[in-house]
């Protein structure tokens, strides 16, 4: 077992690693997130061990040494891009999405990778769905290399909630514009659910004044559409966790040959009443080309 964070320090962000060592560059944009919050970051492998398949299903017995190894090749990767970040590892013997939920109660961010599995009706493998409805703390799904372009996408509610706040700090770090999709119940007025939106914006907007704002109000037939378009060409999707709503739901479904061809954009979903964000400072800088 490896180090284990103590109460006294920061919240960390904690990434989950499975698979073959060329599949680590999950830990690169966890490795951002732990360093732009200035806080420890925490590698965990869950070893099957006994609470894995039984033995008949497996052609390879899973050995704990390949998961130490995992790990050790995860943190030097880390400490070579990031060198003055606390990090530590644990090699977990239970289920992944059992020694994921333990952690999310104790960390500030989730980062896991969506894995495509046959059969489960979405693509994002059951350890990241399971976690998209229980985390306790904001989950970050990796879906492929971060664009380097283009706006951070908000499913807007129409609430005032976190979540949003999260966006306006997603787009304001990354010197971007944030668009707000909002979906209108069948019937509904437009004009008069814009109004519904920029009242629920406005205090996020006078928060990060830095951060230039775009409302789309859609159909329900043009979710699906819009989900797969903003997948492809923003930076990063936000959004609620645990809701059962069309932001999560749809982006299950695009799971298809065609979809998964294509680059998709990381996935972050806040869960309900998280501590909302304290907007920084405001200083005059060049924004980036979207």
């Amino acid at each position: 077992m490896y180090d284990v964070v103590s109460v006294e320090e920061k919240l960390p962000v904690v990434v989950g690693v499975d698979g073959p060592p060329a599949g680590l560059d999950i830990v690169d944009l966890a490795a951002a997130e732990a360093a732009h919050r200035d806080v420890p970051l925490t590698v965990v492998h869950a070893w099957p061990g006994r609470h894995g398949e039984p033995q008949r299903h497996r052609v390879i017995r899973p050995d704990p040494a390949d998961g130490k190894h995992l790990l050790d090749l995860a943190v030097q990767r880390i400490h070579m891009s990031h060198p003055g970040l606390d990090v530590n590892a644990e090699l977990a013997d239970e289920n992944a999405a059992e020694a994921l939920l333990r952690w999310s109660a104790r960390s500030c961010l989730l980062v896991v990778r969506h894995r495509d599995e046959a059969g489960l009706g979405h693509s994002w493998g059951s350890t990241a769905a399971y976690l998209a409805h229980h985390s306790s703390c904001p989950l970050l799904v990796h879906r492929g290399p971060v664009p380097p372009g283009g706006p951070v996408v908000l499913a807007a509610s129409g609430d005032r909630s976190t979540t949003a706040g999260c966006a306006f700090e997603a787009a304001s770090r990354a010197g971007c514009p944030l668009v707000a999709v909002h979906v209108c119940e069948p019937g509904a007025d437009h004009r008069q659910a814009n109004r519904a939106l920029s009242a629920s914006l406005s205090s996020w907007q006078a928060a990060w004044p830095d951060v230039p704002v775009q409302h789309l109000l859609i159909d329900e037939a043009d979710i699906a559409y819009t989900a797969e378009r903003a997948s492809q060409r923003s930076r990063l999707l936000v959004g609620g966790l645990g809701e059962k709503g069309w932001f999560v739901e749809t982006l299950y479904v695009l799971g298809s040959a065609t979809a998964r061809a294509r680059r998709q954009c990381p996935v972050l979903l806040v869960p309900p009443g998280w501590p909302q964000p304290v907007a920084a400072a405001v200083t005059p800088r060049r924004r980036r080309q979207s």
